[in-house]
């Protein structure tokens, strides 16, 4: 019979042990005591390494809204003024001074010590449905579907430049090292999915404003590393390497799968080391997605209809519109944390032609996923979050708009929140959150909640403090809970 962890640990630190390692002295022996009690203590709330991760939440801490989150971020920061956010004033002042009372001592990003003119909004808005929600005209699928949005248009953050704003938007923090809020929803509701990953993650390209994304916006951070997400290809094959090499048969691969896995648990029974049992997981998970994965991306099950609606001309082309329809495949099967990066919205010049084409790219496929889970009873536990970074500056740049941390605006569906609801609004001119502001850490421990998590108590003990994803902040906006 094994030893228990903690005998197991401790039995490291016998005579010969100590004899072979006495040049690390009683500082090693410390620290190796208490690498222990932390290995041990892990191994208590760690299920078998070769099965599904049953998370850490045993009991919902609130009603249970949402059971998956897809995140269709818009990377490069849209404008709310041609969105969600109709201004008129702004638009009357068009190519005038802009007031200096509300910029005096702001912080701006390209546009500091320049001459700051108001640039109005470029397009038409539409008051939308029975619930009035003013939206843009770049967006006519979406102002279709206005009853089913929780449009937020009170966002704050605290990052002007585009991939901390990405990390702060993702991990509530600019530290590179901290888990994503992907990675924190598996860590602690687990996975549904025994044959696919918990946390999948897709990106796509625009023609205009092509922001890059570093992978550190889907990592697990300080987390066991099994809670990172993990990229799928747009274009071809899903994943690569999924298939077995020439000659080697299935029955051939799962004794290959079977004897590192009985290695790797001789060592983890040595060692107890977290991450070894994450490997023991993960080569389980790439032998079952090695027959998952075919039929996930496998369309022709899909209608001409769904197709159209998506807007899809070829399934699996690299489009949002297909990537869009692989997370609602996802969605049915179980992924909890979905995750769509399109980049395209990075617009200091040539707005008037770049936002229209990257609102052609979004606008159907997101309408479309909304109505198609909500056609297949899956938004009602499926909270559907839109939006970037940050927002976009009332003032022009050339012919574009600049960063802007103090007002932008994202919507959500599904999951729990109130359909035809319009939170939040900003001054009159777009450029401060003015009313019922919600910042970063706010959306997050809301998202949580719907999740049935407090995100107070949703915490990983690393280096000696108890981290969350809101750090020491975040409010839940009760306002737009249903």
């Amino acid at each position: 019979m094994n030893p228990p962890p903690s005998a197991a640990w401790e039995s490291s630190l016998g005579r010969r042990s100590f004899l072979t390692q006495s040049a690390y002295g009683l500082g090693g022996m410390a620290l190796a005591c208490l690498l222990g009690r932390s290995a041990a203590a892990d191994s208590t709330t760690t299920p078998a390494a070769s099965g599904k991760w049953r998370g850490v939440v045993v009991a919902p801490h609130a009603p249970v809204r949402a059971r998956r989150i897809i995140h269709l971020c818009m990377a490069g920061g849209p404008s709310h003024l041609e969105t969600f956010d109709f201004k008129p004033q702004l638009k009357a002042l068009h190519d005038q001074p802009f007031p200096e009372s509300f910029t005096k001592g702001q912080q701006l990003a390209q546009l500091q010590n320049t001459v700051l003119k108001a640039r109005g909004p470029f397009c038409g808005f539409t008051r939308c449905g029975q619930s009035g929600a003013e939206i843009s005209d770049l967006f006519p699928h979406l102002q279709r579907i206005a009853d089913d949005l929780c449009l937020v248009r009170s966002m704050q953050t605290e990052q002007i430049n585009h991939d901390p704003a990405h990390a702060f938007m993702n991990s509530g923090s600019i530290l590179k090292g901290r888990p994503s809020m992907g990675s924190w929803l598996l860590y602690g509701l687990g996975a549904e999915s025994e044959n696919l990953p918990g946390f999948v993650v897709f990106t796509s390209a625009g023609k205009y404003g092509l922001q890059p994304v570093s992978a550190r916006q889907w990592s697990s951070g300080f987390l066991p590393s099994r809670f990172q997400g993990v990229q799928f290809q747009a274009r071809g094959d899903a994943v690569h390497y999924i298939g077995n090499p020439e000659g080697v048969c299935q029955s051939t691969q799962r004794q290959v799968v079977e004897e590192i896995n009985r290695l790797n648990g001789l060592q983890a029974e040595e060692t107890l080391d977290p991450e070894i049992r994450t490997r023991i997981a993960q080569y389980e998970m790439a032998f079952r997605m090695q027959q998952s994965v075919p039929e996930l991306t496998d369309f022709t099950s899909e209608s001409k209809e769904t197709l159209a609606a998506y807007g899809i001309q070829q399934p699996g082309d690299g489009s949002f519109a297909s990537n869009c329809l692989m997370a609602r495949r996802l969605a049915e099967r179980g992924v909890r944390f979905i995750q769509l990066y399109h980049r395209a919205w990075d617009h200091h010049g040539d707005l008037e032609k770049a936002m229209p084409s990257a609102a052609r790219d979004v606008d159907q496929a997101s309408a479309a996923l909304v109505q198609d889970l909500k056609h297949r009873g899956l938004l009602d536990d499926t909270l559907v979050l839109w939006g970037g970074e940050f927002g976009r500056t009332p003032m022009g740049q050339g012919s574009g708009r600049d960063h802007h941390i103090l007002a932008f605006s994202v919507w959500m569906a599904g999951g729990g929140v109130k359909a035809g609801t319009t939170w939040g609004a900003t001054d009159e001119l777009g450029y401060r959150a003015a009313q019922d502001v919600v910042h970063v850490h706010d959306l997050h421990a809301t998202l949580l909640h719907l999740c049935g998590i407090d995100h107070k108590r949703l915490t990983f003990r690393y280096q000696g403090r108890d981290f969350r994803l809101t750090d020491v902040h975040g409010r839940v906006v009760t306002g737009i809970v249903g």
